[in-house]
């Protein structure tokens, strides 16, 4: 059974997604500090440095937003983006310049140190597919590996798009007709045309002197939760009125399955000792092994002890053991804690590569569990796992 438990708190906003009463993802916004990841605004270029093939947009946050080179640029490819590129032959400023209006979406939220990490290419999110204006790519979740659905659903999107336009097929459109596609791609058209006129718009009303301006916003935590969820839940508890009208307003399929426990605590008991769980930073393994999570700005970093499991077997067998079962407890806290970034696992040296194997085997089979988009580079040569995982939403 899934799911969802909203809790208004203080001014803060809990979601919870469970999964058989267990909690796999977990997001919290504030109202004083709401997430902006996915808002689209018309900016205003500060300033531009060639130097770092890079400019400062005002959006109108406290922070200036860091637009790149790389985000400026057309995509050159529908799989690796601009990542193979050699982005320092361009130059920013045939691109942008100070003072000019800019049309950009927040890729990355802003922090305690550093403004929004914003882009000039747009994505627009629907619950089965999501418009990138301008790419002439369709690209489709790697989740959907059956090749007739895989044809299926581009076959779909080709005929029913401007072919202008490129569209991310999401995992949700799995098995869905045809005609809840086509509408979902009609209601991202329509909301991109909207986000349009209004730039435009308001671009002649303020000529030269503009205001940096939000023009679309994604809707906050529990709108982006809800749209990877809409097929696939079975309970959604709020105790807000405003959110719990916000849900049957706008996800009709969602009426039914919503329930408004006003100005109730829904975070108690098992669910509250659960989230606990997830601040530690030490987790307890079964077998008596333990992980410990450290995040820092550039990466998270995850170590794996043997703590009080001494074994039965071999030392190998031992070390396989502890191994295992932190890979499983990994994934789980990856997802639940929406870790993004580069993350770095130091196992417990494992002396044969075939143990290694089997742990990126597993590892690989427990990621499929997840929502987000991830990427196991493997093993180093120092025997430190390396991985990659896009986060959800921010925390």
């Amino acid at each position: 059974m899934n799911e969802i438990i909203i809790n208004y708190n203080n001014q803060k906003k809990d979601v919870i997604v469970l999964e058989n009463g267990k909690i796999v993802e977990k997001y919290q916004e504030n109202d004083n500090n709401k997430t902006i990841e996915g808002n689209i605004y018309l900016g205003k270029v500060i300033n531009v440095l060639p130097g770092m093939g890079a400019a400062f947009v005002d959006i109108g946050e406290e922070k200036n937003a860091f637009l790149h080179i790389k985000d400026v640029l057309p995509k050159a490819s529908e799989i690796t983006g601009n990542k193979n590129e050699k982005i320092n032959k361009n130059d920013i400023k045939k691109y942008v310049r100070a003072d000019m209006p800019i049309v950009v979406q927040v890729k990355k939220d802003k922090n305690e140190t550093k403004g929004a990490r914003i882009s000039t290419e747009l994505n627009i999110a629907g619950k089965y597919v999501a418009l990138v204006p301008n790419s002439k790519f369709i690209t489709i979740s790697s989740k959907i590996n059956d090749e007739s659905e895989i044809k299926r659903l581009k076959e779909i999107v080709k005929n029913n798009s401007s072919e202008n336009d490129g569209f991310i097929i999401r995992t949700a459109s799995k098995n869905k007709s045809d005609e809840e596609i086509i509408n979902d791609i009609k209601n991202v058209e329509k909301t991109y045309k909207e986000i349009i006129e209004k730039a435009e718009k308001l671009k002649k009303e303020k000529e030269k002197d503009i205001i940096p301006k939000k023009i679309y916003d994604v809707g906050g935590i529990v709108n982006k939760v809800l749209l990877g969820f809409t097929d696939n839940i079975d309970k959604i508890v709020v105790n807000e009125k405003d959110v719990y009208n916000f849900i049957i307003n706008e996800y009709e399929n969602l009426k039914e399955k919503t329930e408004l426990k006003e100005n109730e605590n829904l975070i108690s008991g098992n669910i509250f000792a659960q989230l606990e769980k997830i601040k530690n930073r030490k987790i307890w393994l079964n077998c008596g092994g333990f992980i410990t999570i450290d995040k820092t700005e550039a990466l998270t970093a995850i170590d794996v002890n043997t703590g009080k499991y001494i074994g039965k077997d071999t030392l190998e067998k031992t070390v396989l053991k502890v191994n295992e079962e932190a890979t499983i407890e990994i994934a789980k806290q990856l997802r639940a804690r929406d870790i993004g970034g580069i993350v770095i696992v130091d196992y417990i040296d494992m002396e044969e590569k075939s143990d290694e194997a089997k742990i990126v085997e597993l590892l690989e089979k427990e990621l499929k569990k997840d929502r987000a988009k991830t990427q196991i580079v493997g093993f180093t040569p120092l025997h430190l796992l390396e991985m990659t995982r896009k986060h959800l939403c921010s925390n």
